[in-house]
């Protein structure tokens, strides 16, 4: 069948531009997602608004449209990313409003103005007034006009919120404040390591097994073979004492901007961009009117050593339809899902455009066509060992989850057709076929 590459795991806009993921929450019996959205252009130009889906079960969504819009003074340059908190039958919200000022500015130095503006509701989309809480001349005289993405939680009776930073010398820092009632913020500390980027972005403070993980999206640390490879990175470090142990959240080409968040049940589930700005690659989805998706939710673990586990949401395997057992040379129809054991090293080859494979130590993800792949070539990543594996393939991405979820990979890729002849060696398993999601809209 013709792909017309929309999906059908993944959330995405009908039309218009999608990137960083905000306010995840589970509020008033739904799952909320926000996300940075210009409704205008598939290409990102325009007003830069929150738009928002909402669901009972994270299968079954409802879009109820352009939530927040630019239209004060102090977010008149966009509706910058941010995150929501619960509070009893209130939903807050927080967010970054973006000012550029006229002028010859470098919008680093100067320039730029970064609010942090709240604005509350009820149901997830009716938003109340917005107010300003902190502005450019509340946050250290070392900090250039680079400073966004709120995130805010509550430890014991105190409030606290981080915010991610550039400083005039360049380097990547996190801020953290407090209060006594969400809307009075005081500066409380500086956290940062020498040396690792000029702005770390998407800050996120969170808790698992007891630990204490600090998320982050560092721009500009040097690429390298195996790691570090896109354009920005994602990753995490244990913050038990002090910073030690980042590692990325996933290696594959399009992952960026994560944010995670607790549900009642006590999981933490983690959403990602699946995209990057300032990609060298392309989506040919923006002719066509939309560009980009958000990952599929997964469920964090922490592993005996500390370092975090991902796994697509077991809500997930609710949309199997029917398995087979894995054969070399069956055909595929996407969406499906593989889930396999391997024998050592192995490989999977998807179609006559895709080969995943792991040997000596090394997974590898590479392009064969580059009308599928739009640029992208290959991305690889070391593992002492990968003893499974499991494969998300939707109309047009791609999640891979290695040893039990201890190495991710994710990209979008743009087949013509969703049937494809699938090869492998050195694996056993299954094959699902895959239900799509309800994905309805009553806004705009």
């Amino acid at each position: 069948m013709k792909n017309n590459w929309r999906q059908k795991l993944h959330l995405e806009p009908v039309s218009g531009w999608l990137n960083d993921p905000n306010g995840l929450c589970f509020f008033g019996g739904y799952y909320h997602v926000y996300f940075q959205y210009a409704p205008e252009s598939p290409y990102g130009k325009g007003g830069k608004c929150w738009g928002h889906w909402q669901s009972p079960d994270l299968l079954n969504w409802t879009f109820t449209g352009t939530v927040l819009r630019p239209d004060i003074p102090e977010d008149r340059n966009g509706v910058y990313s941010g995150c929501a908190f619960p509070d009893g039958g209130i939903l807050r919200l927080f967010y970054t409003g973006n000012v550029k000022e006229e002028g010859d500015h470098d919008y680093t130095t100067s320039g730029r103005g970064a609010n942090v503006i709240t604005v509350s509701t009820s149901n997830g989309h009716a938003m109340s007034e917005k107010k300003v809480l902190l502005r450019n001349s509340d946050y250290p005289s070392y900090c250039s006009c680079h400073v966004r993405d709120p995130k805010v939680w509550k430890d014991a009776n105190i409030y606290r919120m981080v915010l991610g930073a550039r400083t005039l010398s360049d380097e990547g820092c996190v801020l953290f404040y407090t209060s006594p009632d969400l809307e009075n913020w005081s500066f409380e500390k500086r956290v940062s390591i020498q040396d690792f980027g000029y702005m770390w972005e998407c800050p996120d403070l969170f808790r698992i097994d007891g630990r204490e993980y600090l998320s982050i999206s560092p721009q500009g640390i040097p690429h390298e073979e195996y790691r570090f490879q896109n354009v920005y990175s994602s990753g995490y470090f244990s913050a038990e004492k002090e910073l030690a142990d980042y590692q990325e959240w996933d290696f594959g080409f399009d992952f960026y901007a994560p944010q995670t968040f607790e549900v009642p049940d006590g999981r933490r589930i983690i959403i990602g961009w699946m995209g990057i700005g300032d990609i060298p690659y392309t989506n040919p989805t923006a002719e066509l009117g939309w560009q980009h998706c958000l990952t599929v939710p997964r469920e964090i673990t922490a592993a005996a050593d500390g370092s975090l586990r991902q796994a697509p949401v077991r809500e997930l395997e609710k949309l199997r339809r029917g398995s087979s057992e894995l054969t070399d040379g069956m055909t595929v129809e996407l969406p499906f899902e593989l889930s396999a054991e391997s024998y050592g090293d192995f490989s999977i080859e998807l179609g006559d455009y895709l080969i995943f494979e792991y040997a000596d130590g090394v997974f590898t993800m590479r392009f064969t066509d580059d009308k599928a792949g739009c640029g992208r070539d290959i991305r690889k990543v070391r593992l002492s060992s990968c003893k499974d594996i499991r494969l998300l393939a939707d109309t047009s991405s791609v999640e891979v989850y290695l040893s039990g979820g201890e190495r991710v990979m994710s990209s979008r890729f743009y087949p013509a057709d969703t049937s494809a002849k699938l090869s492998f060696r050195g694996l056993s398993g299954t094959i699902y076929e895959l239900d799509e999601m309800e994905v309805k809209s009553d806004g705009k």
